[in-house]
């Protein structure tokens, strides 16, 4: 039962991931102005494609806890760099700390995830 559950959740956490991956590459020249740095659509592409890896790692373990703390790191910095900024206006207040919330969450839950990995090798 254990091992089921072990799936189902690397399976409902991971997914998300990949479709936030695909986003990036379906609308990236949209999501273009919000980076931060020279390179807009170079650096959404790269992170759509560390979005899908990461999902792919932790759905079928390879790699999982190192996927899992750079996953956590790169969210880190999105909710630093992109929505934080968004908080201290008036106009974005509201939608910017909803999605940084979001992002420490999740980046919180990464860490987690990693050590949840890290015992698994531990005991196997």
């Amino acid at each position: 039962m254990n091992n089921s559950i072990s799936v189902v959740a690397r399976i409902v956490y991971g997914v998300p991931f990949a479709i936030f991956g695909l986003f990036h590459f379906m609308n990236g020249q949209a999501m273009a102005g919000m980076v931060p740095i020279p390179g807009g659509i170079f650096w959404i592409y790269l992170t759509g494609l560390a979005l899908i890896a990461a999902a792919v790692s932790i759905i079928t373990k390879k790699y999982a806890r190192q996927a899992s703390i750079l996953l956590a790191v790169m969210i880190a910095i999105f909710a630093l760099t992109i929505h934080l900024p968004g908080v201290f206006n008036p106009d974005t207040m509201a939608m910017s700390m909803s999605n940084f919330l979001k992002d420490i969450a999740l980046a919180a839950a990464a860490l987690y995830m990693a050590r949840v990995f890290d015992k698994e090798e531990v005991l196997a």
